[in-house]
């Protein structure tokens, strides 16, 4: 079982919701592997532009969320009351899911709890498109991030999630040799 005091890594959030099965094998196995679409988004990192009013990867860390992580580019705006900051998650594809806005919000709930004021608005920059999306951050957003951070606390070794909802993500897992998909609805009957 985890530790109660664990911090939950953002990033994490976004595995677990893709698929809890996958961060299964990741957290308690060690068993990412590197594929295409992992060093494609590394190199994409790495080779970001150097615009101005841009904050690169700011960690933070939340005793009160349990979260850690860091943003990969805040964006700040001068504005007459004082500044504006954004959080921006980059991603490598040509479009965002619901995991992805559910990373984003957990990055905006680390940078409310860092500066105590609403951060409502994040975007989501997809390098495939070279376009960014704003995202309004709700309250299900904030209960999704808080509803996952306990599942993810909550997980035990002894008890393996199932399966995707969707089959076509094991197409691209990292982690779909170890987890073996096909072969274990066929060993199990399914």
């Amino acid at each position: 079982m985890r530790e109660e005091n664990d911090f939950v890594n953002v990033g994490d959030i976004n595995q677990y919701l893709y698929c809890p099965r996958r961060f299964y094998y990741i957290c308690y196995y060690n068993t990412i592997e590197m594929n295409f679409y992992l060093k494609d988004g590394q190199l994409k990192h790495e080779n970001q532009s150097r615009r101005g009013n841009w904050i690169r990867e700011l960690y933070l860390k939340s005793k009160k969320l349990k979260l850690h992580g860091k943003i990969d580019v805040l964006e700040s705006k001068n504005i007459k009351s004082g500044f504006i900051i954004t959080p921006i998650e980059r991603k490598r594809g040509t479009s965002y899911y619901n995991n992805d806005e559910i990373q984003l919000a957990a990055y905006c709930m680390l940078l409310e709890d860092y500066l105590d004021e609403p951060v409502k608005l994040g975007y989501i920059y997809l390098f495939g498109t070279n376009e960014r999306y704003a995202i309004t951050i709700t309250d299900w957003h904030r209960e999704k991030v808080i509803e996952t951070v306990e599942n993810i606390r909550t997980m035990h070794l002894e008890s393996i999630p199932g399966f995707a909802d969707n089959p076509n993500k094991c197409k691209k897992c990292s982690t779909s040799q170890y987890c073996l998909p096909l072969e274990t609805k066929i060993l199990e009957g399914g």
